[in-house]
């Protein structure tokens, strides 16, 4: 059968590079309407409906929500009549019953096949070669699924590069998806200094690039909602983290973005225990990677009781142990990453805590110290600034407990047996200290009032973990 034509406004490969492998609302299709109108006279978008009913549920076509608590119905401006809308996946713009999702029906696109894609100038070390040879051969033999299991600073991104090549070199194309923008953020410049000739593009929320035509796409998780059978190759960074874990319908956007014929790699230092019980049970194949990439042992959380840490706290001061440990601390030049439970609490207590650090002569000025989380629309400067040396403390929730990089920094948990701060996540935060080769061994406090299990579980995991990479 003869490729359908596109009409004489973009090539077929245009329009393909583009649209291919999306699933998207009218108005997330950037074309003006009399264009849209030839492409699917031509038969070269194919609508879907967005939600379907049934006798007992309804169902989101692009988030497979199915919960009747997440659907609310609205009256339509377009036909005067009321419709259902999906709540679950409002954020990425609202789906409405009345309107179609649209799928590229047109040819598929020919992404290039490069013979030497790769232009990072690093060396891998011996473990991480290893790594990365099962990686590449995964994707040479068109494997389902590796789990690439690597301590907090072992090197993952670096040890993509040579299966990343791979891909290239078969004209694949690839995406790296990761739960939180962040990590999105701090991945663009390094995958396109390792790939200079090969396009990459980045899409999270507010992220400049819309259409994401690239053939290396990092993107949010929640990002993966508007693609359907795109990728040849998908790599799941932080397959633990949240919100991709708590989310059902994350792990169903991944599932359906993969191309008919695909290998996905799942990235993790602190695996979930369903896929430690499929690695027992043989069914997910995966390697260990125990040791950091500078060869020196993750460093092992110490626990301090503070007796008055609820009031100290609801005052929205620093715990009087924290300061004390400031006194004594073992190198007071490294910077300072500090770990609090909420948004609140960043907050207010930044104005205290600035104050007793200037008098302690650990902040020069108030510029010296930031909070950032979640709703903080100016953390990716706060961010950069602090990995580039011109903050000393960072104030921050747990949005930075992993996928970021800082050079020497100690790192302090305050009410470390807050429920938000689980096992994974405390190993996770343990692992932003000591990253750096020339000072590998920062220090990591979690301040408490009550040792609780997901702080002992931690600090023994951690211990378990150094203890395999030949540690004692």
């Amino acid at each position: 059968m003869q490729p359908k034509k596109a009409p004489p406004d973009f090539t077929n490969q245009q329009l393909a590079k583009r649209f291919s492998g999306k699933l998207l609302l009218r108005n997330e299709i950037p074309l003006n309407e009399a264009l849209f109108q030839k492409l699917c006279s031509a038969n070269l978008f194919t609508p879907s409906k967005s939600i379907k009913r049934k006798k007992l549920s309804n169902q989101c076509q692009r988030c497979n929500n199915q919960k009747q608590s997440l659907f609310a119905a609205i009256p339509c401006q377009s036909c005067k009549k009321t419709h259902l809308y999906c709540r679950n996946c409002i954020e990425m713009g609202r789906v409405m019953e009345c309107e179609a999702l649209y799928l590229w029906s047109g040819e598929a696109p020919i992404w290039p096949s490069l013979e030497d894609p790769c232009s990072w100038i690093g060396k891998l070390t011996n473990v991480q070669q290893q790594a990365a040879n099962r990686i590449v051969n995964a994707i040479r033999n068109k494997e389902k699924e590796l789990l690439i299991w690597a301590v907090c600073g072992a090197g993952k991104t670096e040890m993509l590069y040579p299966g990343i090549s791979e891909a290239l070199m078969q004209g694949k194309r690839i995406c790296i998806a990761t739960p939180r923008a962040d990590v999105v953020r701090e991945l663009l410049p390094r995958i396109k200094s390792a790939f200079s000739s090969t396009e990459v593009a980045a899409l999270y929320g507010g992220s400049p690039d819309k259409d994401a035509t690239a053939q290396i796409i990092i993107s949010t998780t929640h990002q993966l909602l508007r693609y359907k059978e795109a990728f040849d190759v998908l790599i799941i960074d932080e397959i633990d983290a949240f919100p991709y874990h708590a989310d059902q319908s994350l792990p169903f956007a991944a599932n359906r973005s993969k191309a008919s014929s695909n290998t996905t790699i799942y990235l993790t230092a602190t695996p979930r225990s369903e896929h430690q019980k499929q690695i027992r049970q043989k069914k997910l194949p995966h390697i260990f990677v125990p040791v950091r990439f500078h060869g020196k042992p993750l460093p092992v959380p110490l626990f301090k009781m503070c007796f008055d840490l609820r009031k100290e706290l609801k005052s929205y001061k620093p715990p009087t142990a924290f300061l004390k440990w400031l006194d004594h601390r073992k190198n007071p030049k490294r910077r300072l990453l500090v770990f609090v439970p909420t948004i609140k609490l960043a907050d207010k207590m930044k104005d205290n805590l600035t104050q007793i650090l200037i008098d302690k002569q650990i902040l020069s000025s108030n510029d010296s110290l930031c909070a950032v989380h979640a709703t903080d629309p100016d953390r990716k400067e706060k961010v950069e600034l602090f990995r580039e040396k011109k903050i000393e403390v960072l104030l921050t929730t747990t949005i930075l407990e992993r996928g970021v990089t800082f050079p020497s920094v100690d790192v302090a948990v305050l009410d470390a047996g807050h429920i938000v701060f689980d096992e994974a996540a405390l190993v996770q935060i343990s692992g932003r200290a000591g990253r750096s080769p020339d000072d590998p061994t920062g220090e990591v406090l979690f301040f408490h009032d009550g040792k609780t299990d997901a702080m002992v579980e931690a600090k023994n995991s951690i211990i378990s973990m150094n203890k395999r990479g030949g540690f004692s």
